[in-house]
């Protein structure tokens, strides 16, 4: 008789079901309550078919039959398997349907996915799971974490899950009020956006002392972000200041050395955007394996082809039109327009792609903000050409011939140098300087016909207030100007700001007209 019991108790056992079994099955119930218990004993359980489970969840894979409460994956190939089990099945129950998910539940099972790859090998998947579990700060999660906190060896990673402990302590209703007090030392730390917004979250109906320690911490952090803020828009400010000075500088060398308003001067800038262009496309079709030294390429090349267009024009136009100002505006106007048609039937009206290299993609955070690669690159490729152009005015030939030019043309000439050369070589060289600031404005900006268009009304403001043909004016008009805008664009708006900036430009011209660094020689003179 014991026999026959013992027997029958061995064929038995498969048919129980075991906690893990239990808390699948709550699957079938159609109960949100329900499915909210499943996701959080399924995630715990520590089984290898947990995550399966979530994620198909997650992804509207999972489906259950409420008859035989059997639930069921929906694998990406399209098989069938047994939840529970992992055994494959021949096909879904006609009475399966999918579980039903609402916003409260995805949260939970956005935590519970986070919560299962804490203990990944991954590095970079645990620190994306202690993030997420630092935005959901579930409670159940918490033994995963410890777990993890003590088994983790990365200094960054650890430190994600110690804040993640904290944002769970701090939520956990039993929770010693020593321990949320600690919690909130690491989470006020952090000093993010969502360490604010997890202190600001905290119930009304917390200890007076974690209340006030909450309300310190979120003004701390307020003003931390504050700070961080400023500093962020002075980057801003900074970025698009060595643009504007890119883009400048070259207009600063010939309007100062021959006086002449250059209103072509951003379809220069334009010329050498369009090159980087040709270069990108021929890299592409016959040697790719270059890509990434497109730019390279591209600088020299797009300063050859400015830079002889800027010759034509001097010598073709320019020249006959010396000593009348208003008569070199309307031409050299009239000049862009015929550039950007031409650019037009050559390429079309629409914008042409230029890719970034390798090495100029993805950022990068330092403190509480964000810096671009390609933004830092061209800061530093800013200031590399005006260190060269400085040096080339300072220790050649051709620099000293133009200075002599910029400070006294009739002496000069008196002097034996060639003043109309000088001016061809200027323009070239101011042309050039364009067409390389467009090859970085590839990068940052569409390619169009109208790209200079958007920079040539700035160029001139930065070189007016810097003042005229001075490069050093030109560096500070360029930043100064840059970091006023990104500071006015949060308070005044794109356009108002931009308004008041010119406004400020035109009081400050009224008291200094030669701008912050006036030109001795012929400036004065005239």
């Amino acid at each position: 008789m014991f026999l026959s019991i013992l027997l029958l108790s061995c064929f038995a056992l498969p048919a129980l079901a075991g906690p893990f079994e239990d808390s699948v099955a709550k699957f079938a119930n159609d109960e949100f309550s329900d499915t909210e218990a499943a996701v959080g004993e399924v995630a715990s359980s520590g089984n290898p078919q947990a995550f399966p489970i979530i994620s198909s969840l997650k992804d509207g894979r999972l489906s259950a039959d409420p008859d035989s409460k059997k639930v069921f994956i929906t694998q990406a190939d399209g098989k069938i398997v047994d939840a529970a089990s992992g055994a494959a099945v021949d096909k879904l129950p006609d009475n399966a349907a999918a579980v039903r998910l609402n916003n409260r539940l995805r949260r939970s099972v956005e935590a519970a996915l986070g919560g299962l790859t804490l203990l990944s090998p991954d590095p970079a998947r645990r620190l994306a799971a202690a993030q997420s579990v630092f935005k959901s700060h579930e409670e159940n999660l918490l033994p995963t974490v410890d777990s993890a906190l003590a088994k983790e060896s990365v200094k960054s990673i650890k430190q994600a899950f110690t804040e993640a402990r904290a944002a769970i302590i701090l939520f956990k209703s039993d929770a010693s009020e020593s321990d949320k007090l600690d919690a909130i030392s690491v989470v006020k730390a952090r000093g993010d956006q969502e360490a604010l917004a997890l202190l600001t979250s905290l119930g009304g109906d917390a200890p007076p002392l974690v209340a006030k320690a909450a309300t310190s911490a979120v003004a701390a952090i307020q003003s931390n972000l504050a700070m961080w803020s400023m500093v962020q828009n002075a980057w801003y400010g900074l970025s698009l200041g060595s643009v504007l000075l890119l883009a400048a500088i070259g207009l600063a060398i010939t309007f100062g050395v021959m006086g002449v308003i250059n209103m072509a001067h951003g379809e220069m800038v334009m010329l050498g955007a369009y090159t980087t262009f040709v270069v990108q496309e021929v890299i592409r079709t016959r040697y790719p394996a270059l890509f990434d030294y497109s730019l390279l390429i591209a600088v020299p090349l797009a300063f050859l082809v400015a830079g002889a267009i800027g010759v034509l024009i001097e010598r073709s136009i320019i020249r006959f039109l010396y000593g009348r100002p208003l008569e070199t505006l309307l031409a050299t106007w009239g000049l862009s327009l015929v550039l950007q048609q031409a650019v037009r039937t050559a390429f079309g009206p629409t914008n042409r792609e230029v890719g970034n290299p390798s090495w100029m993609s993805g950022a990068f955070e330092l403190g509480q903000i964000t810096i671009t690669y390609n933004r830092l690159w061209i800061l530093c490729f800013t200031l590399a050409v005006f260190a060269i152009l400085l040096a080339m005015l300072r220790y050649t030939a051709l620099g000293l011939e133009m200075r002599a030019v910029t400070q006294n043309r009739r002496m000069a000439a008196s002097m034996g140098i060639a003043t109309s050369r000088v001016d061809a070589l200027t323009f070239g060289l101011g042309s050039g300087i364009a067409g390389i600031a467009g090859v970085a404005l590839s990068q940052i900006d569409n390619v169009s016909p109208n790209l200079g268009q958007s920079y040539i009304i700035d160029s001139f403001m930065v070189v007016v207030f810097g003042g005229v043909g001075n490069l050093w004016g030109t560096l500070v008009g360029a930043f100064t100007l840059g970091i006023a805008n990104k500071f006015l664009e949060p308070v005044a708006g794109a356009v108002l700001g931009k308004i008041a900036i010119l406004v400020l430009i035109i009081l400050f011209i009224q008291k200094r007209p030669r701008g912050l660094f006036a030109l001795k020689g012929r400036a004065v003179e005239a």
